[in-house]
């Protein structure tokens, strides 16, 4: 059936694009753009960036809440593996630190950087850095359930 290998590809898709796009952002853009740009340049280029991200963002959670509720009813509930559960639980959660993000500090940088109160950018910028650090482990923890989930659940 077409629909199974479908399924599984815009799941994995869209998790590579969040998660894979959360490892880039913490660990290969934040240092460099933290030692060769001054804080105003550098909260405007996070506020493009998460612009442009976020996006994204919000349609791989869509997709992955959509395909992973499919792929769970076509084996029910109770016969989908305990990683499968695991799994589901962690992107719940993920998906509550990214509507805090979005909803909470990413507005108020976008407020701050378009009134210059760079402190404020500065601080909001520092609750989004903090939250995306904690969803990539969660992100990075719930790729090992998913792949090494018959020897961990």
């Amino acid at each position: 059936m077409i629909a199974d290998p479908l399924l599984r590809f815009l799941h994995v898709a869209s998790v590579t694009i969040w998660v894979g796009g959360m490892f880039f952002a913490y660990l290969c853009l934040r240092p460099v753009a933290g030692s060769v740009l001054e804080p105003p340049a550098r909260l405007r280029l996070w506020r493009g960036v998460f612009g442009r991200f976020f996006p994204w963002v919000w349609a791989a959670v869509i997709v992955i809440v959509l395909s992973g509720v499919a792929m769970m009813a076509a084996v029910g509930m109770a016969g989908a593996p305990r990683n499968w559960h695991l799994m589901a639980g962690i992107g719940i959660v993920m998906a509550v630190v990214f509507c805090y993000v979005w909803f909470g500090p990413y507005r108020v940088l976008g407020r701050a950087v378009d009134a210059q109160d760079w402190p404020a950018a500065g601080a909001a910028l520092n609750r989004v850095r903090q939250a995306v650090g904690t969803n990539l482990v969660l992100g990075l923890v719930n790729i090992a359930v998913a792949t090494l989930g018959r020897w961990l659940a």
